[in-house]
């Protein structure tokens, strides 16, 4: 007697267990969307990509998640691209890890501290002024080792003491002067203060509270890794460290930087003579699409962008090579940024806050 009512009773059963799991369904994959670029930007990006022979990887995040993973060129997921002056950025995380594990006190300490030894002459007692702030903000005043006077610098037999004997054409703390030297003495005074190299000390401090993993790189005649360029990293290991920043240092729940050290390196402390780009402690600062934008940069197109008002991190590797088109391809970037990435994270989240008032109307109703 019992059978004839429990068959369509289990029907029915089934029957609502498939309405509510194609509906589960059906929300997840809308809620996924909602957090993907505007599909119509997106289409738009992606074919501005194509027209550019330069460019090697392009991954976007929104709030945490990848929506954006594409590699151009010969370029492969595990292949670790060179972040030329992007290292900056990095170099800056490692000096802000050594400032909250104590072995750095001051900004203002003098480098004077650090390095005497290579301190002596007329304008020894001016260039003792220099403080590491200064360093992180490329307002030493020293005359730079960039450009036309990096392989000059990088062919001496020690780079520390060359840097140091650079003339000063600037007062220590006045305008921006950008040089990789300024960098280089940040990583030696890295190895002076740990006791370990800048590559073991990012190594344990950063990469692998992370998840990334890293090799070593280019060293001094003194075996001091080179502070500020040559470090290689994938483009989701770029894309983690953008999202560390992102998310106030911490990453999987771990405090790896202090989120104070974060808000001081995103400050505008100077100004670049030639860009009108500001400068904080190793990262680049503008408005791109209305958004303040901050952005780690290297030679040729190697950008790890981190937008927090749309919870947006974009990540580029070009080809790091001198070559044709290459400023134009820079520009390109910027103009992705811009034109199609800052839009389409833009309209997502107003796509996105207008469905979660709709829903929140209905369950109201």
């Amino acid at each position: 007697m019992g059978n004839p009512i429990r068959l369509p009773m289990s029907r029915l059963t089934v029957a609502l267990l498939l309405v509510t799991a194609v509906s589960w369904v059906t929300a997840t994959r809308a809620a996924a969307e909602s957090r993907g670029l505007d599909p119509a930007l997106r289409v738009r990006a992606l074919e501005r990509t194509k027209e550019l022979p330069r460019l090697r990887s392009l991954l976007v995040s929104i709030d945490g998640e990848l929506v954006e993973e594409h590699y151009f060129n010969g370029a492969r997921a595990a292949h670790a691209e060179n972040l030329k002056s992007a290292s900056k950025s990095i170099l800056s995380a490692l000096v802000g890890i050594a400032f909250d594990r104590g072995y750095l006190t001051s900004l203002q300490d003098s480098i004077g501290k650090f390095f005497p030894e290579h301190l002596t002459g007329i304008d020894a007692a001016k260039k003792k002024t220099i403080t590491i702030e200064d360093l992180l903000t490329m307002r030493a005043g020293l005359e730079s080792t960039s450009n036309i006077n990096y392989g000059r610098w990088v062919q001496s037999g020690n780079w520390v003491r060359h840097v140091l004997a650079r003339p000063l054409v600037g007062e220590p703390g006045g305008q921006m002067i950008y040089s990789t030297g300024n960098s280089h003495l940040l990583s030696a005074l890295l190895t002076k203060v740990t006791k370990v190299s800048t590559y073991e000390f990012a190594r344990r401090y950063l990469a692998a509270p992370m998840g990334i993993p890293l090799a070593p790189w280019v060293r001094d005649p003194q075996g001091i890794y080179l502070g500020g360029n040559e470090m290689h990293w994938t483009a989701r290991g770029m894309l983690a460290f953008g999202e560390l920043y992102l998310n106030g240092g911490k990453t999987g729940g771990k405090q790896v930087i202090s989120e104070a050290w974060i808000k001081e390196s995103l400050k505008p402390r100077t100004q670049s003579r030639w860009s009108g780009r500001e400068y904080g402690y190793g990262w680049w600062i503008d408005r791109l699409g209305g958004h303040a934008t901050y952005y780690a940069w290297g030679h040729g197109g190697q950008f790890i962008f981190v937008v927090p008002s749309l919870k947006l991190v974009v990540i580029t590797t070009s080809l790091p090579s001198p070559g044709e088109g290459r400023r134009e391809h820079q520009h390109a970037i910027y103009e992705l940024m811009e034109q199609y990435f800052i839009p389409a994270a833009e309209a997502s989240r107003i796509r996105d806050h207008a469905g979660s008032a709709e829903t929140a109307s209905e369950n109201a109703g």
